[in-house]
C-alpha cells in the first residue's frame, strides 16, 4: 500500500462541539465532538486503517514503513489532532520530559496549533503578559485572578502558535485548530471555570505538579533567519503551487487535508483527498504527488524529526494551502517570514505563526489526559 488512509479515534470532553462531524466529515456519534485522532499510534486514542488495524499494530508489523530515522525511537514520535471548542478549553500545562517520565511513566508534550477557522474576537491564553513568581502564580490559582495575568492574544484563521512544555496555555471557545504534539496524553490542569465532569463533581486540578513545571514568563521570540522555523528538529520555509515529493527510506509522509480537496497520487494510484481527511504514506514508497489549486506549505528533509506531516489548509481566504510538519514547512508568499513569526505579540499582524511538534518516546504510557 502506497497510501493509507486513516480514521480517527474522537474525544467528547465536556467543551467540544459538532463541526468536526458537520465541517470536516469525521464519522462519530459522540455528542459532543471535541477531537479527532487522525494520526495516532496513542493507546488512549489510535489511528485506524481500513482494514481496521490500528496504525500502532501496523507500524509494529511494518518498522520499515516509519523509516530508518524512526529507529531509534521504541514508539511512534507524534500525534495529530483535529479540535473544535464549543467551550474555552481548562487553563493547562504540559510538562516537561524529564518530569514526566519520573511521574507519568510516559513523555511530556510540546505542541503547535494551526487556526483552522475561529468566531470573531475569539482568543486564547499563552503563557503570561508579565514574568510572574511561583508563590504569586499559586496565590493567583487559589484567589481565582490567574487570568488576569495571562497573555490574552486575539486569533485569526492561519494563526500558529508553537507551545513548549512548561508554557501555561488555553483554547478559547469558538476556535478549531488542527494540532500537532508529541505523542503523550500529560496534560495539568491548573482552571477550570468551576465545570463538573460527566459524574456531577468537579472536575480535578493539578495545581502542584503545575506549579513544577510551569514557566510563569511571556512567550519567547524567535529569530530563525530566512526560515520560519527551525529547530533540531525541523526548519520551516515557504514555497507556493502544487507540490511533489518523495517518500524516502527516511521517513514516512503524512498528510491531513484541512480544507478544500484535490489528489494524491502515490506508487501509481492515485486517490481524490477532500478536507477531513488523514493520510499516511510509509517510508520508501517513493514519489508522491498532490495536485489541485493549491498553495502548499510543503516539508524539507531533515533530520532528526521522523515524520512528515503535510496539511491542506484554507488561509486568510485565499486558495488551499498544504502544510508538512517534520523537515521543513514552506509557506505561500501570503504568509508573513518576519522572525517573529512563530510567536504571536499582541501586536503580531501575520497570517502563520508556525510552531513545531517534538517526539518521544522510551517509557510506557500512563494517561493522564486532563483537558
Amino acid at each position: 500500500m502506497a497510501i493509507i488512509k486513516l480514521t480517527p479515534s474522537c474525544k467528547d470532553y465536556l467543551w467540544g462541539g459538532s463541526r468536526l462531524r458537520t465541517d470536516f466529515g469525521v464519522q462519530s456519534d459522540l455528542d459532543p465532538l471535541a477531537e479527532a485522532w487522525v494520526l495516532s499510534c496513542h493507546p488512549d486514542g489510535p489511528s485506524y486503517l481500513p482494514d481496521g488495524t490500528t496504525l500502532a499494530d501496523y507500524a509494529a508489523a511494518h518498522p520499515e514503513a516509519l523509516g530508518t530515522d524512526c529507529a531509534k525511537f521504541e514508539q511512534f514520535p507524534v500525534l495529530i489532532k483535529f479540535i473544535d471548542a464549543r467551550n474555552d478549553l481548562s487553563i493547562q500545562v504540559h510538562p516537561f520530559n524529564e518530569y514526566a517520565l519520573k511521574n507519568e511513566h510516559q513523555y511530556g508534550k510540546t505542541e503547535m496549533w494551526y487556526v483552522l477557522d475561529c468566531e470573531p474576537n475569539a482568543f486564547l491564553y499563552y503563557g503570561f503578559d508579565h514574568e510572574i513568581s511561583k508563590k504569586e502564580f499559586a496565590e493567583r490559582i487559589k484567589n481565582n485572578t490567574l487570568t488576569e495575568v495571562l497573555n490574552a492574544v486575539p486569533v485569526h484563521k492561519g494563526d500558529c502558535f508553537y507551545i513548549p512544555s512548561g508554557t501555561l496555555h488555553a483554547i478559547g471557545k469558538g476556535i478549531v485548530v488542527a494540532e500537532v504534539q508529541q505523542n503523550s496524553n500529560v496534560t495539568y490542569r491548573v482552571y477550570d471555570y468551576g465545570r463538573v465532569g460527566a459524574d456531577g463533581k468537579p472536575r480535578a486540578l493539578h495545581v502542584e505538579k503545575a506549579l513544577d513545571v510551569t514557566l510563569c514568563t511571556p512567550p519567547v521570540k524567535h529569530d530563525f533567519g530566512e526560515h520560519l522555523a527551525q529547530c533540531e528538529y525541523f526548519t520551516v520555509d515557504a514555497r507556493n503551487g502544487a507540490f511533489e515529493g518523495v517518500a524516502d527510506e527516511k521517513s514516512f509522509v503524512s498528510l491531513l487535508i484541512t480544507d478544500s480537496e484535490g489528489t494524491l497520487t502515490s506508487g501509481g494510484e492515485t486517490v481524490a483527498v477532500k478536507k477531513g481527511e488523514s493520510y499516511f504514506l510509509p517510508a520508501a514508497s517513493g514519489p508522491y504527488a498532490v495536485t489541485g489549486t493549491c498553495q502548499c506549505l510543503h516539508r524539507c528533509t531533515s533530520v532528526i524529526f521522523c515524520s512528515r506531516v503535510i496539511w491542506a489548509a484554507r488561509v486568510a481566504g485565499s486558495t488551499p494551502h498544504f502544510l508538512t510538519a517534520t523537515g521543513r514547512i514552506e509557506v505561500g508568499s501570503s504568509f508573513s517570514s518576519a522572525p517573529w513569526a512563530l510567536w504571536p505579540p499582541r501586536a503580531a499582524k501575520s497570517r502563520v505563526r508556525w510552531s513545531y511538534s517534538v517526539f518521544s518516546s522510551r517509557a510506557g504510557f500512563k494517561s493522564n489526559s486532563a483537558i
